[in-house]
């Protein structure tokens, strides 16, 4: 990840997004090793951990990890998330966090000489571009190897270093990674992207 002692680091964590490749990937991600990973490498300034909390009274699974994330160091940014039911009558929750994470993105750049951001949303490539331009250092991570990839195209290219979240997972894991033979694939949209496509605000 290239982490460098004297940078002053903040991570940005994408929750969908990061829990959808760890799935895949075949582990679970252990929170308290992977702050204390960057806590050890470098001048560590906050981690930020995005989340959409579905608007309904039945039990969300996503509501323990937050509370324990909130209590253990993780700055949260949560929101509520919108159910719709798409054109093939099947229910489904929308919850797309780009705008806050930009936001906190912008806001913490002239503090920064390094943000590392889990996600693989092509959406945040502009926010990448704007915060290299006032000198600051960007690493995405996010997985090539899950099926589909779950890294967009335009924003691994635009980041300084793309990591495979598969290559370091050993650091920060509840049970080591499953390797997987994966046929290589090319690059495909964020599954939010995909979503925002389908549905329309209004």
């Amino acid at each position: 990840m290239l982490l460098r002692q004297n940078e002053r680091t903040a991570l940005f964590i994408d929750g969908a997004s990061l829990h959808h490749a760890a799935r895949n990937l075949g582990f679970e991600v252990d929170f308290r090793s992977l702050r204390n990973l960057f806590e050890s490498q470098c001048l560590f300034q906050r981690a930020f951990y995005y989340a959409a909390i579905p608007e309904t009274d039945e039990y969300s699974p996503v509501r323990p990890l937050t509370d324990w994330l909130a209590y253990n160091g993780y700055h949260l940014v949560l929101k509520n998330a919108r159910e719709f039911t798409d054109h093939s009558g099947r229910r489904r929750i929308k919850g797309n966090m780009d705008v806050e994470l930009t936001v906190d993105l912008l806001e913490q750049a002239g503090r920064l000489d390094h943000a590392v951001i889990v996600s693989g949303d092509s959406d945040l490539r502009r926010a990448v571009e704007a915060v290299q331009a006032r000198g600051v250092r960007v690493t995405v991570i996010s997985s090539m190897r899950s099926t589909p990839p779950m890294i967009g195209d335009d924003l691994r290219r635009q980041a300084d270093l793309f990591v495979e979240l598969a290559d370091i997972a050993h650091s920060f894991t509840r049970r080591p990674a499953e390797p997987r033979n994966l046929p290589r694939q090319g690059p495909v949209r964020h599954p939010a992207d995909i979503n925002s496509d389908e549905t329309s605000d209004s």
